[in-house]
């Protein structure tokens, strides 16, 4: 009698450890996250990342049943994915691709796809009956045959890691449904020539100029019309007005420096005004020596 396509299945399902399926789960995530929004592709990144790292990463360590039972696979799973993804993102940060939401897809997908394959690969080599299997067959009355004969302080260990599990799970579900209202500044900034924080200018001549590049972002939520006044040892000596950026506008212009007293570390300051307000908003300085030759 040949079997139905749906005891295969679960089958398969088992005999695999649920890798079978994380593979799968885990593909279908990157056009889940890229290309649609909602409670499907919140629910699949929840398990994607608290879930899937961890799990795969315990069952390429522990391929055998005997060593970890399920309890504490399931609890390992969740603890081992909080670990596992914030060394992800930290390695990232050192990478030309940053933290950024697309790296970090997919270098989360590429560790599960290896562990998946360290796992499948370790688990062929032992023999049937010592593969860890998922047991969907009876799964409450084996959670519960495993439960009762675990020691008291192992008991209350699981239970204290669930409950933990449970908070950061909620935690993340609330930063994510719950919209959170984005800091309100602006960016004021001087770069040098070239357009980098390197080469100011920090010697002059009597009688020369040099440029800088002043630079404005607007972050506040709103329109805005900055100013900018420039002074020279506590003397104006420069004003630009009229700067209107709508909210995540952008002013970037190049902006003279002209040497005309003699003297070492003179301040040149730029001062950023908001609106009308008679009060500096940012203020930056540079430091400049001038000499008569």
């Amino acid at each position: 009698m040949s079997e139905k396509p749906s005891s295969r299945w679960v089958r398969f399902w088992g005999e695999s450890g649920g890798l079978s399926v994380i593979i799968i789960c885990s593909l279908l995530m990157v056009p889940l996250a890229l290309f649609t929004s909602g409670a499907l592709r919140i629910i699949f990144s929840l398990a994607f990342i608290l879930f899937f790292p961890g799990y795969t990463l315990i069952t390429a360590l522990f391929p055998a049943k005997g060593r970890l039972e399920g309890v504490e696979r399931l609890a390992l799973s969740f603890g081992l994915s909080l670990a596992v993804v914030p060394l992800i993102g930290l390695i990232l940060n050192f990478t030309p691709w940053g933290i950024r939401f697309v790296p970090i897809l997919l270098s989360l997908l590429v560790f599960i796809l290896i562990m998946c394959t360290v796992a499948l690969y370790r688990r062929s080599r032992l023999l049937p009956q010592e593969r860890f299997t998922v047991n969907f067959a009876a799964p409450l009355a084996s959670f519960a045959l495993d439960w009762a004969g675990k020691k008291i302080w192992d008991r209350v260990l699981v239970v204290i890691l669930l409950a933990a599990i449970a908070a950061t799970i909620g935690t993340v579900v609330y930063a994510v449904g719950t919209p959170r209202a984005s800091e309100k500044f602006t960016e004021f900034y001087i770069l040098g020539p070239g357009g980098k924080a390197t080469s100011y200018p920090r010697q002059m001549i009597l009688g020369t100029s040099a440029n800088v590049i002043a630079g404005v972002v607007n972050h506040e939520g709103e329109n805005i019309t900055y100013r900018i006044e420039i002074d020279m040892n506590g003397q104006p000596v420069g004003q630009i007005d009229n700067i209107a950026l709508a909210d995540e506008g952008k002013w970037e212009q190049p902006v003279g420096i002209n040497a005309t007293v003699v003297g070492a570390n003179q301040s040149v300051e730029f001062i950023l005004f908001r609106g009308a307000n008679a009060t500096s908003y940012r203020n930056l300085h540079l430091w400049l020596d001038v000499t008569e030759h």
